[in-house]
């Protein structure tokens, strides 16, 4: 009824006229008459207007909660750690001072935290000293993924914990679990064990490691477990010699005379670099830099061995090392090894493979100090000296020491042609973890309970008050112009390696 023809041609001139009424005119003009009910107002209390005012205000009240309620609760709930200097300020007057298991010597408290504070987040940059990592560590082959969501304090201590996930949810693995430099001194941590004393397959650690190695990210590690000595395979190039670095050595790594030492590509940072590349230093009066590296001294790793006749939970307290001796074999004699109590500590029977060698004493541990059994604290830890002369490590299990290596135990070896190795003395940092590998040991699948949770009350650092050492970037051993210049190799877990095809970085030329 309102259509018109297709062509304007045929509408006739009366179809343009402003006085010729049409139907739908009252669409368009006003009628004061007409429209009097509806130009006097109306009302929005209507379905229909209630409904968009209320979408309104949940819109509104859902930005406001996501970009300002949220965000300021976050920051004022997250628990922050409380600390006067690097000493914790709930640590016991008490605790202050401790004598040297070695010799007496009273030592000073140089870093403490008690984890008294509940709820503590330790995501990347929300805590001053500790950072939980998000990163699989593929290096030792382990099941979990690392979580900061897995770590936290509660009850008055640091829990770890290690739990079954959907691997859809979690990196497709299958479980989960959460990861201050000095030199020199006492660290001492107390710890609740997770699990049992009588079930295998977890391994809980507290460690240190050399701050040019940033454990879990591969390119950070290229040529940094080596202290000294910059040869490839421990071999000269071009040589299957020395002899005693080819025969000898770990089963999985054969070659043409048997079995080879080392798998190592060399030391990274030798003290033969070249003048002009890239080396953090320092440099020594000659000219010489001096050789860097990425030590490790665990205070504990949990296997479950059999010992004395019986099934025995015991701590594995070791240190690492390279280049190798002969057979992985160090000079453990009477003047270099010292076991307290021959009841309580054995030598590991493992000395070591083409990455590593080690030095290792297993120590019965507190068998109620599991968190399924008793549930009590004991104390782990280790006291050492950096260095060559009258240097030594000191293991402590349960608040006694239970065996000593001394700098000598690492002296040169003929065999192989290398110097001796010192006790390290690069800046450490700390490293808290509790994961679980098939590399490590066998797992009791069926019998090991998850989740299950490593719990830390407290870890305290000594030193003496005439050897204070603490930093991570001394300036006989800096370390923070090297980190900032290849940062990347820091923060970026999935470089697994330092060369081609990761990070596609050289490593120094040597003379």
């Amino acid at each position: 009824m309102l259509s018109d023809a297709p062509n304007p041609a045929d509408w006739g001139a009366c179809a343009l006229a402003a006085g010729i009424p049409e139907p739908d005119d009252y669409l368009h003009n006003p009628d004061p008459q007409r429209d009097l009910k509806n130009d006097k107002g109306g009302t929005i209390c209507t379905a229909r207007g209630i409904a968009n005012l209320g979408c309104l205000f949940i819109l509104s009240a859902t930005c406001v909660t996501l970009f300002l309620v949220f965000p300021l609760c976050s920051h004022l709930l997250t628990k922050k750690q409380t600390t006067q200097g690097l000493i914790d300020v709930d640590t016991p007057k008490e605790a202050y001072t401790k004598p040297s298991y070695m010799t007496g010597e009273t030592m000073e408290l140089v870093f403490s935290d008690e984890f008294n504070v509940e709820g503590r987040s330790f995501y990347p940059g929300d805590d001053p000293y500790w950072e939980a990592p998000n990163l699989h560590y593929w290096g030792t082959g382990d099941l979990e993924w690392y979580d900061p969501a897995a770590v936290t304090t509660k009850n008055g201590a640091l829990e770890i914990t290690l739990s079954k996930e959907d691997p859809a949810t979690n990196h497709n693995l299958t479980y989960r679990s959460g990861m201050f430099c000095f030199t020199g001194g006492l660290i001492e941590a107390s710890v609740i064990l997770p699990g049992s004393n009588n079930v295998t397959g977890l391994w809980p650690a507290v460690w240190t490691m050399g701050n040019l190695g940033r454990a879990g990210f591969g390119a950070s590690f290229g040529g940094f477990a080596a202290t000294w000595g910059h040869l490839p395979n421990q071999t000269y190039p071009g040589t299957q010699l020395p002899l005693a670095a080819t025969v000898d050595g770990d089963p999985g790594y054969d070659n043409v005379l048997g079995t080879i030492q080392s798998y190592l590509p060399g030391q990274r940072l030798s003290a033969c670099t070249c003048p002009g590349e890239s080396h953090p230093g320092p440099v020594r009066t000659n000219g010489d830099y001096v050789g860097r590296s990425a030590p490790e001294i665990d205070i504990f790793e949990l296997p479950l061995t059999t010992a004395f006749g019986k099934n025995l939970s015991k701590v594995s307290q070791s240190a690492q090392w390279a280049p190798f001796n002969a057979a992985y074999q160090w000079l453990n004699t009477t003047d270099n090894l010292i076991i307290y109590d021959p009841n309580i500590t054995v030598l590991n029977s493992y000395h070591g493979g083409a990455y590593q060698q080690t030095t290792s004493g297993l120590s019965t541990t507190n068998q109620d100090c599991y968190e399924l059994d008793e549930g009590c604290y004991s104390v782990y830890g280790f006291e050492y000296v950096p260095g060559f002369e009258n240097a030594y490590i000191t293991w402590i299990s349960d608040s006694k020491r239970v065996w000593t290596v001394m700098a000598g135990g690492l002296g040169p070896d003929p065999l192989t042609e290398i110097d001796a190795r010192p006790i390290p003395q690069e800046p450490m940092y700390i490293i808290a973890n509790l994961g679980f590998s098939l590399n490590f040991g066998d797992i009791d699948f069926t019998e090991l309970q998850l989740p299950t949770t490593m719990t830390v009350d407290y870890i305290r650092v000594y030193q003496p008050a005439n050897a204070k050492n603490i930093g991570c970037d001394p300036p006989n051993f800096p370390t923070a112009s090297y980190i900032e210049k290849y940062k990347e190799a820091y923060t970026n877990f999935n470089l697994t390696g330092w060369g081609f095809p990761q990070y596609n970085q050289t490593v120094p030329r040597t003379d």
